[in-house]
């Protein structure tokens, strides 16, 4: 079974910075693909950033220069790296794998593996 598991997330100020950590189990690091997703309310799931074991990185424009994904194989846990935050970057974040490909992980679907989500509000 794989098992999903956020943390890292809170309350900070406009400028600042938080790193999400997603730590996983049952899922095959061998061959991977993963993303960070967030949902605010009233809004749909977006796409954060995305990693493979091809070495690719993917991330949304209104992220791009400002988060970084990463992934340590021997701690099994995916990481979000998130500076100079915005309020509109408040929202739900969701760590995802199972997805093919980073180019193509940005559109969320509901094949793959979510976790429950950590909450992150910044404030102005």
């Amino acid at each position: 079974e794989v098992q999903l598991l956020e943390s890292g997330g809170g309350s900070v100020q406009a400028g600042g910075s938080l790193r999400l950590s997603c730590a996983t189990s049952g899922y095959s690091l061998s061959n991977y693909c993963m993303t960070w997703f967030r949902q605010a309310p009233g809004n749909e799931r977006e796409g954060v950033a995305a990693i493979d074991s091809d070495g690719s990185t993917n991330y949304g424009a209104s992220v791009k220069g400002r988060f970084t994904i990463s992934l340590d194989i021997a701690k099994s846990t995916l990481y979000l790296r998130m500076d100079k935050l915005k309020p509109e970057d408040t929202a739900m974040y969701y760590c995802v794998a199972d997805c093919t490909f980073a180019e193509e992980a940005l559109v969320p679907s509901d094949v793959y593996y979510w976790g429950q989500g950590t909450q992150v509000t910044v404030s102005s």
